[in-house]
């Protein structure tokens, strides 16, 4: 009798982990992360997904509308998402059958991928910013900051460091202020 009742309250307990597990941000991550990887339209590889607060922030470059709009969907119809944020690219060579960014240059991709690494670097040594919760994607010289920071005086500082950085022509930022 005692067995029974410590194996339903531990089917209880994981119960109740799932759910509560379900609802923040790290659960919805990864609940959607894994609904993209099971499509067989997105290729969920090309897609970074960030949630904060029940906002859910896709974000990548991807090779086909449909691929974008399924990602959508399938974060949209995600329980426990509130809003969905659409910062996916869609490769226009890749749609026409072509390699992707055709006309850039190794060297022009190796550039973005060093901007991306200097943008990162200062926002980690910022003792304000910190920037665990900041991801940095770099597109031709356009610098994207996605996440969440603290305040809106953060915020404006780690647009004000990537900006700074040698080699940036834009700042294109979607950060959530928020307190936790």
């Amino acid at each position: 009798m005692k067995r029974e009742r410590l194996s339903w309250l531990a089917g209880l307990v994981v119960a109740a982990l799932v759910t509560a597990c379900s609802s923040t941000n790290a659960g919805l991550t990864s609940k959607i992360k894994t609904k993209l990887a099971a499509d067989p339209v997105v290729k969920a590889h090309q897609i970074d997904v960030d949630t904060n607060n029940g906002v859910v922030t896709l974000t990548g470059n991807i090779d086909s509308q449909d691929a974008k709009d399924r990602a959508l969907q399938i974060a949209k119809e995600t329980k426990g998402v509130v809003e969905v944020r659409d910062m996916i690219e869609v490769r226009t060579a890749a749609a026409e059958g072509k390699a992707p960014d055709t006309d850039r240059t190794v060297g022009q991709t190796i550039d973005d991928a060093s901007i991306t690494m200097k943008v990162k670097a200062k926002l980690l040594d910022d003792p304000a910013v910190k920037g665990l919760k900041i991801d940095v994607d770099t597109r031709e010289g356009v610098v994207y900051l996605t996440g969440s920071v603290a305040t809106s005086q953060v915020r404006d500082q780690a647009i004000k460091l990537a900006r700074e950085t040698e080699g940036v022509k834009d700042v294109q930022a979607n950060l959530d202020v928020s307190a936790g």
